[in-house]
C-alpha cells in the first residue's frame, strides 16, 4: 500500500529546469562549505563491495542486499547499502591523522524500502569520516561536529534564498541536543516517530542522541546497526519541515565503536558470530583508527532547502504505477 503523503494545495516553487539547476548549485555550495569546515577531503568509493568479510553496511540487520556474480570474479557481489564501515578503514589506509578525513558521494540501492515521500529504492549520500584521539570519543566531540554540519545547511539555505528569494529560510540559528532517553521522559505515551515530530516542532532543528539501544521502556528510539556507531556517542540531525508539516531527518552519524562497545553492541543484538569477520576483527585487534562519521542525505537536503514534498522531486528513481498516479493526480513532479 502506498504510503505518499500529498497536499491538494502543493504547487512546487520552482520549474523543472530550475529544480534540476537548483540541485547542482546547492550540492556543490553545500560540499564545498562542509569540507572545509569538517577538514575531510573526496576521495574514490565503491559501488559494490565482495560479499562475506563484513564491510557492507547491515543497516537494521534485517535489509536484503542486492547480490550477483560476475563473469571475471570468484565470489559474490554487494552493491552497497551504505559505506559506514568502508569508510573507517579507508581513513587509515590513507593515513589520516586526527580531525583529518574524507567524504565520497555514496550511491546505493536499498531494496527493502518502503517508498514514500521521504524514502527511495535508491539513496544518495554525503558519506563522511574523519580520525579523532582516544581522548575525543566523548559528546563534546560529537556535539562539536554536528553544530559545523549544521551551520553549513543554514550558510546552504541562505545561499539558496539568495538565488531563489521565493525559497524562504525557516530553520532556527542553532541546533537543540536531545538524548533519546529524554526525549522519551518528556512523551513517554507517544510513539519515538512521534516524539521526533513533537520536539522537531518544537525547536526546529535538533540532534536526538544515544540511538540504538534499548530505552528505560524497553524499546529502542531506532535500530542501529551493532557494528558502527557506539549507541552511546551517536544521533540524528533532525529538522522541522513545514512542507510535510513533520519531523524530517537529514544525517546520521556518530563516534564509532571501539573494542568494547562493539563487543557489548553485538552481544545485545544477538550478532556474536560477527567477530570472525575481517573488519570486526580489525576493531577487536586494534587495526582501525578511533574516528567520527556519518551521512547527510543529498535527495533529504536538497529536498527540505527546495521545499519539495516528495524525494522524487530531486532524484530520478523508480516508483510504482500507483505513487506516479498520486503524484500527477496532486502536482508533484517527479524527476
Amino acid at each position: 500500500m502506498s504510503k505518499t503523503y500529498v497536499s491538494s494545495s502543493y504547487c512546487s516553487l520552482l520549474s523543472l529546469l530550475e529544480t534540476e539547476k537548483a540541485i547542482r548549485k546547492l550540492k556543490d555550495f553545500f560540499i564545498m562549505n562542509l569540507s572545509q569546515s569538517l577538514n575531510i577531503m573526496k576521495v574514490s568509493a565503491p559501488i559494490v563491495v565482495k560479499a562475506g568479510n563484513g564491510i557492507n553496511d547491515n543497516l537494521n540487520g534485517i535489509e536484503r542486499v542486492v547480490s550477483f556474480d560476475a563473469l571475471d570474479s570468484d565470489c559474490n557481489i554487494e552493491i552497497v547499502q551504505s559505506l559506514a564501515k568502508w569508510k573507517r578503514m579507508a581513513v587509515g589506509r590513507y593515513d589520516f591523522q586526527p580531525d583529518e578525513g574524507l567524504y565520497t558521494d555514496m550511491n546505493a540501492i536499498r531494496r527493502d524500502e518502503t517508498l514514500d515521500n521521504t524514502h527511495s529504492l535508491y539513496v544518495d549520500q554525503w558519506d563522511w569520516e574523519k580520525v579523532i584521539s582516544e581522548e575525543q570519543r566523548n559528546d563534546h566531540k560529537l556535539k562539536e561536529e554536528v553544530q559545523k554540519i549544521y551551520q553549513s545547511i543554514k550558510q546552504t539555505e541562505h545561499y539558496i534564498y539568495s538565488l531563489y528569494p521565493q525559497l524562504t529560510p525557516t530553520l532556527p540559528n542553532n541546533i537543540v541536543f536531545i538524548t533519546a532517553q529524554e526525549l522519551e521522559h518528556l512523551y513517554p505515551q507517544i510513539s519515538p516517530k512521534e516524539r521526533e515530530d513533537e520536539i522537531a516542532r518544537k525547536y526546529g532543528a535538533v540532534f536526538i542522541m544515544g540511538i540504538g539501544g534499548d530505552l528505560l521502556s524497553g524499546e529502542k528510539h531506532d535500530g542501529r546497526s551493532p557494528d558502527y556507531d557506539d549507541w552511546t556517542l551517536n544521533g540524528d540531525i533532525i529538522l522541522w519541515n513545514p512542507a510535510l508539516e513533520r519531523a524530517f531527518e537529514v544525517s546520521s552519524m556518530g563516534i564509532r565503536v571501539d573494542r568494547d562497545a562493539l563487543i557489548n553492541q553485538l552481544k545485545a543484538s544477538n550478532c556474536e558470530e560477527r567477530k570472525s569477520l575481517d573488519y570486526h576483527k580489525a576493531i577487536l585487534n586494534g587495526k582501525l583508527p578511533s574516528t567520527i562519521g556519518g551521512g547527510i542525505g543529498q535527495s533529504r537536503l536538497c529536498m527540505f532547502l527546495l521545499k519539495k514534498v516528495h524525494i522524487g522531486e530531486v532524484q530520478a528513481s523508480v516508483w510504482s504505477e500507483q505513487i506516479i498516479k498520486e503524484c500527477e493526480d496532486h502536482n508533484i513532479p517527479l524527476l
